[in-house]
């Protein structure tokens, strides 16, 4: 499965790329975080608890940040499990200035099992792009409080 997402943000990329590296950060952001663990360089131990329409339940699994170009893109690689199914997917992240801020723009290639392959792809990709939005606007709204 195939998922574009776009972000507007109001902020530099510079300081979009710093936010998006950043542990702490992520451990706030990132929608049902339980944990979020550097295990090396660039290698993370996460815990997700999801839910929203029918998926529901933890996943837990390793998320690698790869290919990085700073501050113009990278790649996040996901693999995860969990009672609902599993999840591999693999994002690219790109970070593009405009004249009064940063759209990000994310193009994953999603392959889930399980429940989540049954639900369809329809209802997985809605899904996946409401957790996204979430994502990004905790990651605005932690820029603000910083500021």
């Amino acid at each position: 499965m195939q998922i574009n997402y776009n972000h507007y943000f109001q902020a530099k990329r510079e300081t979009i790329w710093s936010y998006l590296q950043d542990e702490d950060v992520l451990k706030k952001t990132l929608p049902g975080c339980r944990e979020f663990e550097q295990i090396e360089a660039n290698l993370y131990q996460a815990e997700l608890g999801i839910d929203i329409g029918p998926v529901k339940g933890s996943f837990e699994g390793k998320v690698r940040l790869s290919e990085q170009q700073e501050p113009e893109s990278y790649r996040l690689l996901l693999k995860g499990k969990g009672k609902p199914g599993e999840i591999d997917a693999d994002a690219l992240i790109t970070l593009n200035e405009t004249e009064d801020g940063t759209t990000l723009t994310c193009v994953a290639d999603v392959h889930v099992t399980g429940v989540l392959a049954r639900v369809g792809q329809r209802v997985m990709g809605s899904v996946a792009k409401l957790i996204l939005g979430r994502f990004f606007k905790a990651v605005a709204e932690e820029m603000k409080q910083s500021a």
